[in-house]
């Protein structure tokens, strides 16, 4: 049974923000605070620190701890913070996780375990093991099948979802049939978030309560109108501002995350630097096609 669950709002419009670097691939911490600040006074309700468009299986712990206080220091009293301390390690996620509660963040992002695949007993032990070690800190399960090569069930999902620390999902698995699953099997007060920003819209049909979002470094104001619109019951109104953002949507995946947002924030003129190997520089023709969109959205 649950009991005393912890009902916490992380807001429609989370942003899981970039890594900036400088030229020599070290953290620039400086730009990081800059942006976190610009990214709450645009649209943004909560700062995800440190997931998979922050890069973070290239940074270290000791980078990853310090981002998330900058973070926190930047955006205190205006916006929320989680911290992405998932790990395919059940003892290095629980470490993690709980060095973050001790900063006094706001919460914690849980990837599924990445490629040692386990079954969906082992997913259910890992994530009830983690929120069990911090009991207080609320957690959201973060389902990415494409990145993790795992699926996290709906039926694991509810069971996760009758702890009380364990607050939401970012649904990311690109199947509607499976939110729709989610959304039936879990009580009303487990948050969904959409885990693409094409999918936002229909996810909030199916009775999500918003995004996690790479767009929002360019366009989160305009991804807050669209979700206000569909609450007050302006469908038609929502349907036009996602049809509008839609090529940016889609541009910004048309290679590996976070390599297009990194870039088009460049074409932006903010100093984020470039990528921490294997990730690399967008190709010559995709930066073109990402510059069309963004001219075309008055973007640069």
């Amino acid at each position: 049974m649950r009991s005393e669950k912890r009902v916490v709002n992380f807001g429609r419009v989370l942003t899981a923000m970039i890594t900036p670097f400088r030229e020599d691939s070290s953290v620039n911490y400086a730009v990081a605070e800059d942006l976190a600040t610009h990214l709450v006074d645009n649209g943004t309700d909560t700062l995800v620190v440190c997931g998979t468009t922050g890069e973070s299986p290239t940074l270290t712990w000791d980078e990853e701890y310090q981002l998330f206080q900058v973070v926190q220091k930047a955006v205190a009293g205006k916006a929320k913070v989680i911290a992405g301390t998932g790990s395919n390690s059940t003892e290095e996620a629980i470490a993690a996780t709980e060095k973050a509660a001790k900063l006094g963040l706001d919460g914690s992002l849980q990837v599924v375990p990445y490629y040692n695949k386990p079954p969906q007993s082992g997913l259910y032990q890992h994530f009830q093991a983690i929120a069990k070690s911090s009991p207080d800190f609320p957690l959201m399960l973060y389902n990415v099948p494409g990145r993790t090569g795992q699926n996290l069930q709906p039926e694991t999902i509810a069971r996760l979802a009758q702890i009380p620390n364990i607050v939401a999902v970012k649904e990311a698995s690109s199947d509607f049939e499976q939110t729709s699953q989610i959304r039936r099997l879990t009580p009303p007060d487990f948050a969904i978030y959409s885990g693409d920003d094409s999918f936002t819209l229909a996810t909030l049909a199916l009775g999500g309560s918003g995004v996690v979002s790479v767009a929002s470094h360019m366009v989160g104001s305009q991804i807050q109108q669209m979700i206000k619109a569909f609450e007050k019951g302006k469908t038609t109104e929502a349907t036009l501002i996602h049809l509008k953002l839609f090529p940016l949507f889609k541009v910004l995946f048309c290679t590996t995350n976070p390599i297009p947002i990194k870039t088009a924030l460049e074409l932006q003129g903010w100093q984020v630097g470039s990528f921490r190997s294997p990730l690399c520089e967008l190709p010559s023709e995709l930066k073109s096609r990402l510059k069309e969109v963004l001219i075309e959205l008055d973007l640069i």
